[in-house]
This record gives structure tokens, sequence and C-alpha cells, in this order.
């Protein structure tokens, strides 16, 4: 138990060696003195809080914010001294702020656990006591056997043991760990492979040693010992041998494998960064701007507490004849005395510090919240899902964003690749009704008999058929019988394939009519317009991104020994000595400039002397030990040489509807979009071009495939250089994974630098750790600029947590994202609306309601200060206790509150249209040092307007109320709060420009609400009140003419000032919004004239047609 409760606190680490041993099933040596290592649960847990920690850890994050901690020393020295004010004033708004925001955030974590328990409960089926026992995720240890089925996802790290196939391989796809779509091969040990059923396994009895859990993906060192009979075999256990955590499994029936690293210890947790607690740049303001209040606070109390002692210098003000001190107080410390009075003072101005703008804030967030969730905008139709907030803290910050993070895969794209057009023999064709069509030609019958295809046409579909990796579903046969029609043209086969493009192409040429039926042992199968030819397949020439192409060497079924290549142009053309190169050439260009992804299809027969010498280069190099890559490079460039060029092929990857757009409007709204992904290079380069991130005019660098720091840095400085000297035309920057890691090491500044100058970034071969860092070296650099990240896989969680705002998309490839994530949409073209209308109204709704909050309470103290000076410093309140509780909380709460859940200063539509208005709210604009000074100004001369614009209409002249008294110290004051409550309420009503029923009944209901209440406290005599000061106070103020012509007056006097300043900005200086205001004023204005002119003309024309027609009749056109 003690063990649990410190692995729940931290303190507990599982392990402590370098190394792990796991015996498999869990069969412990049986000599007494073992003892087992301690390993991580199977848990998965991506929430911040437990049933233990939550109470101090919450209060700990709450009491960070400098407002709470303010009010809590307050509410501590209101406890402990004698102070003008009751400690209910400070502890029960406070008490209720922390009790508000613990709930918001405790039931935001408790859905975080909803969706962990989810995955943490999810059925598995492990070997136990020589059976399959069905159990929870969270119930798998290190050691235990589990059994994972096709399409599904990993539960755990497993070492793979062994598959339905008899070699002991099985195919995986890692895309929502690294955004890889192809299938990855791995294999088991040979000695494990061949126990293919559970009783089997039971009797296996083996250990493997391997490496502590770490990050990286791609890295997994160990051995297996296997004991059979006497002997102990010893093999090596490499990346090919681990299936990852969140990896699924392809075209396979089912695994065994021993799970190796659990939890949070597997290497899908290890990507994830630590959840910590984003903070917006609105609340560092606010921390900011609540920091200058207390300066200015502590000044005024300070201030007060010397102007009070100077005054006592005075004999006859020290003690006067009415208030006499007590003997103790006499006899007290001076020291004391002062400090006493300096907290006194403290207390009684401690309102201008607002405790409630943080629960207002908090509120706004939180319902403000549900109406991202409510946008049908935002809602997808196909998938049947609407937007997603999994934290409310960061709306505002939705409308600061300076650089986007954005994923490749199923973020961008659609994951999808289609074939589009190809090339054979210089003559361009596209696919009609499943057969090739040369351009310009089209068929009469779209179901016409057997389309023949010509030689060349022919040989080009075979090349595409036999140059890949394409794999088939096990399930799948080829039979001669089976769903095929007569031409070949439908094809119900299931094709995996080591990329998406590859495939596209394979099904490409089975719609058509050569057909790869699959691989048996080294033969590959293809069907010719329903005739079965065999190839043998002798050697693969892999690809790899220097030589950009890959082939096959294959003998045909008469026996010819042929080369079939594939790839980029740039590495086929030049290789080629015959075939239509000029022709092809130009429809390539052609293709790529239609954003389709272009490969190059050349072929090569050699005589059985040149395949022998091929064959002999090959085996040397294969077995060579030393240059081993260096001399495989040499050969096959001596074998792919002097080709006959067949086409090329035109791809497309299809991207999700209005990517280009989406991007298009960041771009014009000054966001720079970064592309952050895991796969290939020029695939990722071609996606770039086609989504408009690269545009085809820009001059795009490269940092890619170095090795080492020297020449990283060498080309670094040849960068910074080109764009120094070509600053006019646009920069595009391409980065490998590598090289960002020589790069980041001892050049940041130098990369830094290149990055910000280039106005798009494509990082290629990125690992997630490796997202996250390229998101907090931007995040850190001086500028600190605000951050998103957008994806849709695991292997974007680090950088959706490591960005400011992480945002989630609800794709192919898992949940992982959206838990993750503090906002989740189904489709990246939503993002626009989220950042430019959502975005933008959250930061102008709370930019106003921090501004206006801190007025308010300027307006709210400044007079008490002032009466100071009236009272002699006695530390008089100015406003009944009543009056100082419920103005921030019932007064003036709820027009500021609904203005900030309802403002649309500027119409949806215009927001999205124009995403340049984007910018008029960049970089914090609305809660800069500039605004916030204008506030308070404009806050400390109202309150001056309101308290000597009092004193002096109120003066001895016109100070008798309607039944001839006097006014008193509680009527003036009244007098002072009345016309506040009124000014700020109106203030409030000019920042608005969207008026709902909403706003009118909150604004006006809460000016009438204060004269009710103010009617009924003053006019009944409340028994459970020691003292009424206020007794008919405010009944007697009413009845003076004079006091309501002071009132009317002041409130214009305060707001006339403020309109004039208003009015002369708008047409002197206006802004890009304010100028979107005026025209959407002009077009509202000269529609509704339009529509009333068109009505009248509908009118006359109709009684021209029917004179006897009724004069009120109607008519809308």
């Amino acid at each position: 138990m003690l063990r649990w409760v410190r692995q729940q606190l931290g303190f507990d680490p599982p392990h402590q060696s370098d190394t792990r041993t796991i015996y498999i099933a869990n069969r412990f040596p049986q000599h007494g003195h073992y003892v087992p290592q301690k390993f991580a649960d199977n848990r998965i847990v991506s929430s911040k809080y437990t049933v233990w920690n939550f109470v101090p850890k919450n209060l700990f994050e709450q009491f960070r914010r400098v407002a709470n901690f303010y009010f809590l020393i307050i509410f501590l020295v209101q406890l402990m001294i004698d102070t003008p004010t009751s400690p209910i004033t400070s502890g029960l708004p406070l008490f209720f702020v922390i009790t508000v925001t613990a709930i918001k955030q405790g039931y935001e974590d408790w859905l975080r656990h909803k969706a962990d328990n989810e995955v943490n409960g999810a059925p598995v089926y492990v070997v136990r006591s020589g059976g399959l026992v069905k159990t929870r995720s969270k119930n798998i240890r290190v050691g235990d056997i589990v059994r994972v089925a096709k399409d599904e996802t990993f539960p755990v790290d497993l070492v793979l043991l062994s598959s339905d196939r008899v070699d002991g391989s099985c195919h995986v796809t890692t895309a929502s760990l690294d955004g890889e779509t192809n299938l990855k091969t791995h294999v088991a040990v040979p000695e494990t492979a061949v126990l293919q059923s559970v009783a089997n396994l039971d009797k296996l009895v083996a250990v493997i040693e391997c490496q502590q859990p770490e990050a990286d993906l791609y890295r997994f060192v160990g051995r297996i010992t296997v004991s059979q009979q006497t002997e102990e075999i010893v093999r090596p256990l490499g990346p090919e041998s681990l299936l990852l955590r969140g990896a699924r499994l392809k075209n396979t029936k089912e695994i065994f494998g021993v799970a190796v690293y659990t939890g949070m210890e597997t290497k899908m947790a290890l990507n994830y960064k630590s959840k910590s607690q984003k903070r917006s740049a609105v609340e560092k303001s606010m921390n900011s701007f609540l920091i200058i209040y207390l300066i200015i606070l502590l000044f005024e109390a300070i201030l007060s507490t010397i102007l009070k002692y100077a005054w006592q210098a005075e004999e006859k003000w020290d003690e006067p004849w009415y208030n006499e001190k007590t003997e103790h107080e006499r006899n007290s410390s001076k020291i004391l005395r002062f400090i006493s009075d300096f907290l006194a003072f403290l207390v009684l101005y401690n309102f201008i510090i607002p405790i409630s703008l943080y629960v207002t804030v908090e509120m706004q967030k939180f319902l403000g919240s549900f109406f991202i969730g409510w946008d049908l905008d935002l809602y997808h139709e196909e998938t049947n899902q609407r937007a997603q907030v999994n934290t409310s803290d960061l709306n505002e910050e939705l409308g600061q964003v300076e650089y986007v993070f954005t994923d490749k895969t199923g973020t961008l794209t659609e994951n999808e690749m289609q074939f589009r057009e190809c090339s054979i023999n210089g003559i361009k064709y596209q696919e009609v009704n499943g057969k090739l069509t040369p351009e310009g030609f089209s068929e009469d019958s779209p179901d016409g008999n057997i389309h023949s295809l010509m030689k060349e046409e022919e040989l080009f579909l075979k090349a595409v058929c036999l140059c890949h990796t394409v794999q088939i579903n096990a399930d799948q046969t080829d039979s001669a019988d089976g769903p095929w029609h007569a031409n070949g043209i439908a094809s119900p086969l299931e094709y995996y394939a080591s990329s998406p493009d590859e495939k596209a192409l394979v099904e490409a040429a089975s719609r058509v009519g050569v057909v790869f039926t699959g691989t048996t042992g080294d033969s590959m199968e293809v069907k010719s317009l329903g005739k079965p030819e065999r190839y043998k397949l002798l050697h693969v020439l892999e690809f790899d991104p220097n030589r950009r192409r890959m082939s096959v060497i294959v003998e045909s079924p008469s026996g010819e020994k042929l080369l079939f290549t594939k790839g980029a142009e740039s590495s086929i053309l030049p290789r080629s000595k015959s075939g239509e190169i000029d022709k092809t050439r130009v429809h390539v260009d052609e293709f790529a400039l239609k954003g389709l992804r272009t490969l190059c299809v050349a072929y090569r027969r050699f005589t059985p002397e040149e395949y022998q010498e091929i064959g002999k280069r090959l085996h040397e190099a294969r077995t060579a030990l030393q240059q081993r890559e260096e001399r495989l490079a040499d050969v096959f460039n001596f074998i792919e040489r002097d080709l006959e060029l067949l086409g090329a092929t035109g791809v497309e990857d299809k991207l999700q509807d209005k990517v280009q757009e989406t991007i298009e409007a960041l771009r014009l709204a000054g966001i720079k979009v970064w592309v952050l992904t895991g796969d290939k290079h020029e695939t990722a380069v071609s996606v770039s071009l086609s989504c408009g991130h690269f545009h085809r005019t820009m001059n795009i660098l490269e940092l890619v495939q170095h090795k080492s720091d020297s020449t990283c840095a060498e080309q670094l400085r040849q960068l910074a250089k080109r764009i120094k000297e070509d600053h006019v035309i646009q920069h595009g920057l391409v980065v490998d994974g590598t090289s960002l890691s020589l790069a980041l090491r001892e050049h940041e500044k130098l990369f830094m630098e290149v990055c910000k100058n280039c106005s798009a970034v494509l990082c290629c071969r990125m690992a997630p750790l490796q997202k996250a860092k390229v998101v907090r070296l931007l995040k850190t650099s001086p500028e600190k600029p605000i951050t998103l990240a957008i994806g849709d896989g695991a292997n974007d969680v680090s950088m959706i947590q490591e960005a400011h705002v992480g945002i989630g998309i609800m794709g192919k490839e898992g949940r992982q994202a959206v838990r993750n994530s503090d906002y989740a949409i189904a489709r990246f073209k939503f993002l626009s609306k989220l950042l430019f209308v959502h975005g933008h109204f959250y930061y102008i709704r709370i930019a106003t309601l921090v501004q206006y909050f801190f007025y308010k309470n300027v307006c709210f103290i400044t007079p008490q200060f002032l009466y100071q000076f009236f009272c002699l410093f006695s530390q008089q309140t100015l406003y009944d206790s009543v009056y100082l509780t419920l103005y921030n909380i019932c007064f003036t709460s709820l027009p500021v509150l609904i203005y900030s859940l309802f403002e649309q200063h500027v119409h949806p539509h215009v927001l999205q249209s124009k995403p340049v208005l984007y910018r008029d709210i960049s970089k914090n604009a609305h809660l800069g040092f500039k605004p916030f000074l204008y506030w308070t100004i404009l806050g400390f001369f109202h309150a001056f307007v309101f308290f000597y614009g009092s004193y002096l209409l109120m003066g001895e002249d016109t100070s008798l109320l309607g039944n001839g008294q006097m006014f008193g110290n509680w009527t003036f004051g009244t007098l002072v709060f009345t016309v506040m409550v009124i000014t700020v309420t109106m203030k409030m009503a000019l920042e608005t420009h969207f008026w709902t029923w909403i706003n009118h009944f909150v604004t006006w209901g809460s000016i009438v609400f204060y004269f009710i209440f103010s009617l009924f406290y003053g006019g009944i005599i409340w028994p459970f009140l020691h003292t009424q000061d206020m007794y008919f106070v405010f009944v007697q103020l009413l009845s003076s003419g004079s006091a309501w012509f002071a009132i009317i007056l002041i409130v214009v006097a305060c707001l006339f000032i403020d309109v004039v300043k208003k009015v002369l900005y708008r047409h002197l200086q206006p802004t890009s919004t304010e100028k979107a205001q005026m025209e959407e004023d002009k077009g509202s204005v000269s529609s509704a004239c339009d529509f009333a002119e068109s009505r009248h003309r509908g009118e006359d024309n109709r009684q021209l047609l029917d004179p006897s027609s009724l004069p009120d009749s109607t008519y809308v056109h």
C-alpha cells in the first residue's frame, strides 16, 4: 500500500538498473535468492490530478494567482486586527472564487480520467495457465504473453514471438505514432516463430534482456535466450522485433508477443510531454495589472497613514473631546499603532483589487466555451463530429496565434492517393470508366467490350505492377473463378503498400486491366487482361533518398531478364537513353503544376552476360563488411543506366477540403505556418506545394541529409547569405530530422534567424519529441510568439502539449491527439473559423472585461480615498458595508458578464472573409500598456468627477433634503455610490456593439435593481443587523430635486468626454476593424433602403397591373 501511495505521488521510480530482465510468462527462477524487478503497470495517465493530490495541487495553482494570494492575506489581516470592515467581505468572495474554479478544473480533469479509463479498460487476451484469458488492458504485466488480432491496436510494447505465418512475420502500420502510413514488416526469432498455438507458447521457457525504456521509436537493443532441452539459444533483438503500443496490426490474422514496456514506460507514452498548466497571455497581463494596482493600493495606504499622523501632530486633532483614547491606546507602541493603521487603510482600500474579476473570467471562459461546441459551421456532417473543448482556460489565446505548427498526414491530407494521369510513350492518358484513354479521346460507351492495350501501354502497366513493395491481404486469394470480371477491371483485392502512391498506382493498373495478384515465394504474379503471368523476382534495389528511385530485376515467363525502375524524374530522365524523353519531361512538368506527385517509369533488358556480371557485383557488395553502403550505391548506379523510358505517372494525394484557402487565410492574418511531418522529404515537399504552403514562385532552400556538425553549419551560413542577397523574393525552407538535431545542438541562433526570414518552413522525417523541440524553440525565442500546434496522431501529442494552444484533429489515426489537446475539430478547414471568429471574439470580450473590471474598481475606491481628507483619516468608510460587498457581486457584475459572452463587434462573416482583421488584435494589442493606462486614467477621472461633483453640487446651499433636513455623510456617500453605479453601467453600454434582449435586460435591469434594493434595504428595519445607518437615507435622497439634477449632470459629464474621444478616433484614426464596422453599418443601411425601395416599386407595379387591388396590399420583392 505504501509503495502504491509513493508511486501515486511520483516518489517511487519503478526500476533502477540499466537493463531489464523479463521472464516470459513470468516464470521466475526457482532458487530462493532471486528478487523480481519492479515494473510500472499498464495504465495510461493523461490527467493532471489524482484523488490524493487534487486539493493541495489545485490550491497551490490557484494561490499562484496574485489576486487570490492577496485576498488570502487581506482576509488573515481582517481576522487578526480591528479593521473598518468585516472579514466576511473578503473571505466569502475568496471562498466562492476558489470553490468555483476548483469545481471547473476538477470537472475537466474528470473528463480526462474518463477517457483514460476507456483506454485502460479495453479488453485484451493474455496467455495464462495454458489458455487465453480475457482481461483489461491495465492488468497486463511485463512478461505477459498477449494475443493481438488483425486491425487491433497493440496495448503495450511487445516483442514479437509468433504470428499466423510460418516465418513469424507480421505487418504493422505506425500511422498514429510517426505519421507514416506504409506497412512495416516485423519478424520473430526462428525459435519462437514456430510456436503458433497457445499450448506451445505456454511451454516456452525464455528470458529477454533489453535496455530500459527510452523515447526513441526506432531504437531497441536486446537479446532473447530460449531454453530448448539441454541447450540455451541466444538471439539478438532489434527494432524489427518490437511492436509499439499505438501501432496497428495489418494483413496478419493474429500475433503473440511478450510485454516488455508497459503503461507510461511505453515508447508512445514517453513521447508525450508531461501535462503542465497552460496559462494564457491575458492571464499574464492580468497578473501584471494586479501588481500595478497593488502598488497603487500600497501607495494610497502609506500616504493615508502618514497624513493621519501629520494631522495628529496637532494636539486638538490627536485626542478631541468627543473621542478620548483609552489607557491602553496611550501606552501602546507607536510603531505597532502605525502598522495597525497601515493595515486598516489597506483593508479599507482593498477593493481596488477586484477578486470577482477572476470568478467572472472563469465563468466567461467556461460558459463561452460552449459556443464552440454549438457552432454548426464547425460540425462535420460526414463523420457526425462537432468541435470539442477540453480546456476552456485558453479561449482568448485563439485570438493571439502567431505561428501554426501542423502535421501533414491526416491533418492537411485525407491520406488517400488517387491516380489522375499518366504519360506513356509521349502520349498523355487519363482513366475513363476503367480504361486508359488518350487525352482528347472519349469512349462512346462506358462499358464496352474488352479494351485491348497497346504493347507500350501493357509494358508500362506491367512495370507499375512489378516495381513496388505492395502486399495483398492474406485472407484473399487469386483463384480464377473468384469475383473477377472478364476484363479484370473490378478488383476485389485489398492492397497494403509501403507508400500510398504505390498502392494508388497498383490499384489503377488493376482497374485498367493489368492486375497484380500477389507474391508466392520469389515469384510475382500478374494478370494481364485476365491472362495470368508469373515473373521470378531476382533482386530488389531498395529505394533510398540519395538515388530517389527503386528498381526490381525480374525474369519474365519467356526467360528474359528485365530491370524495371521507377523514381523521381530528376533521377530517371538523365539515365534514360531512349524513349520519348523530351515529351515526357514536358508532361511531368504539367503534372507537377497541377500539384500531382510524379514518378517516371523506365526499363532495361539484360543479356545473359550482363546479368551474370550484375549478379556477381551485387553479391560482392551485399556481403562486404567494409563500406557496404557506398559499394552498394556504386553497383546500383552501374545497373540503373542506359534505361529505356516508358512514361510517367501523376498521383494526387487528396488534400482535405479547403486546406489551400485556410493556409492562405492564415498567411493573410499574419500567421506563419510550419509543417512538421514524419514523412519522406519528397512526399512532404509535394504536399506542401499542392496545399499552397509553398508557392511555385517561392525560392525553396534545403537543409537536408547532413551527417556532421561542420557541414550543417556551413550550409546554414550559405542559406542566411542567400536570404540576405535575395531579400525581395519569398523563401521556403525544408529541414529534415537529422539536420535539425545538428542545427539545434550548436547553431540555434543562426537556424532561428534563417527560419524567421522564411515565409514557410517544412520539417520532414521528424520524431515526435523533435516536433515538440521545434515548438519550444519558437516559444522561448526573444519575441515569445503565441504558438498553436495541430495534429491527428499520437506522434503529434508532444507538439500539441508543448504549444500554447493544442488542437487535435478527429482523424483516422486513433484518439490520442484529441484526448491530449485543448480543442478538437474534425477538419483542418475549421481552423480559420476557430481563430478568426471565435478567437477574435473571445479576445475582444475578455480584454474589455479585464480593463473594465479595473476601471470600475478604481471608480469605486478612489472616492473612499478622497473622503479620508474630509474625515481626518479616521478610516471612516464612505459607503455602507452592504454596498461595499454587493458592488462587484450584484450591482455591476451581470452587464459585463453578458457582454463577455455575447459581444460581436463585427459580424462573424466579415471576420472570416477578411483575415487581415486578425492583425488588429495580434500581440495582445488590447491589453497593452496604452489601453491599460487609458482605462486607469479614465477610472480616476470619473472617480474625481463623482466625488467632487457631488461635493460641489450638494454643497451648503443646496444640501436640503425634501423634509428640510441637511445632508449627512451617509446621504453624501449614497449619492456618490448611485452616480457611480449608473455611470459604470452606462459605460459598459457604450462599449457594447451587439445588443440582444439579454443585454438590454441586464443593463437597465442592474440600474433598476440597485434602486429597488436600496429602497427595500433602507426602508425597512432589519432585525438581524446590529446597526442600520442607511435607514430611510435613500428615500430621502430621492425626494430631493437637487439630488436628481446632480445625478443626471454628473453621469452626462463623465460619459460625454468618452463619447467625444470615441467619435474623433473613429473618424480620424480608424483601425481596420473600425473601418469594417463602418462598411458593415453602411451595408446594412443601404440594404435596408434597397429593400424598402424595391418593396415600393413592387407595389407600384402591382397597382399598375391590377387597379382594383386594395391600397394596403403588400408585396415583398
